[in-house]
């Protein structure tokens, strides 16, 4: 079942978007070569306590930590670990939620780690930019297969594979609600968009094939070829003027 949510919880959900966004960004300075995804992993958590929030991801369905932290080949689901150490050139992705007042904000950004290569940078540009693309279709009385629609065009027009797998979702009180939000589909299908909806909306854009297996630790998703993945969410209000992005932090370009 859809929950349409009231001004009063969007309120809510905004207030955990915020620490959600801000985090995000301070990342940029912090994600260097020589850090270890466990390091990440304890700043966010820090930072989501730090704010009277809780740490969505950590305990959920047995995820052993607060933030899902995926280098390189892995897609989502990465287990921040001291053994993890970024080296210059690679990429990561960090998915983190918040919990506020029982009100979940949920979102994820890929980071360059150092200068890396030009291939790297331009998944990672593609995987934001399929974002947008498909946000230019989240309004009321338009569907769910337009914004998927716009997400796949967008990525396989640059030459990337949309993931099946794993999708968006909606969000609220619990982190993962009804609708799927699937990134990819036919324009014009799906459920229509109304007033009050809370997605996440994450692309996770792969440079081979769409294909993943899942590691022994039974969370870690790669990509089945072993080539670079990118991710890029946030959460998205539908509102009568359009869409409304709770975990874009204004600093951001």
């Amino acid at each position: 079942m859809i929950y349409l949510k009231t001004d009063d919880e969007i309120g809510m959900m905004k207030v955990a978007g915020k620490t959600v966004a801000s985090i995000l960004y301070e990342l940029r300075e912090i994600i260097k070569p020589n850090i270890s995804t466990k390091e990440i992993g304890d700043y966010i958590e820090r930072r989501i306590r730090g704010d009277g929030m809780e740490p969505t991801f950590l305990g959920y369905n047995g995820f052993p930590a607060s933030a899902c932290i995926s280098v390189n080949d892995e897609v989502v689901h990465g287990i921040p670990s001291e053994g993890r150490i970024l080296s210059e050139g690679d990429i990561v992705g960090v998915d983190i939620g918040a919990t506020y007042g029982g009100w979940v904000a949920d979102a994820a950004r890929t980071y360059a780690v150092g200068e890396i290569s030009q291939d790297a940078a331009d998944i990672i540009s593609a995987c934001e930019d399929s974002f947008f693309e498909g946000l230019k279709h989240c309004s009321a009385g338009n569907r769910l297969g337009d914004v998927g629609h716009a997400i796949q065009s967008l990525a396989e027009s640059r030459g990337y594979s949309v993931v099946r797998d794993y999708t968006g979702h909606g969000i609220g009180k619990q982190m993962h609600e009804d609708p799927q939000v699937k990134n990819y589909g036919a324009a014009g299908k799906g459920v229509k968009l109304m007033n009050g909806m809370a997605l996440a909306i994450e692309p996770m854009i792969n440079e081979g094939t769409y294909e993943t297996e899942t590691l022994a630790d039974n969370w870690t998703v790669v990509t089945a070829d072993g080539k670079l993945s990118a991710h890029y969410e946030n959460t998205v209000i539908v509102t009568g003027n359009g869409p409304e992005l709770i975990t874009l932090d204004t600093r951001e370009a």
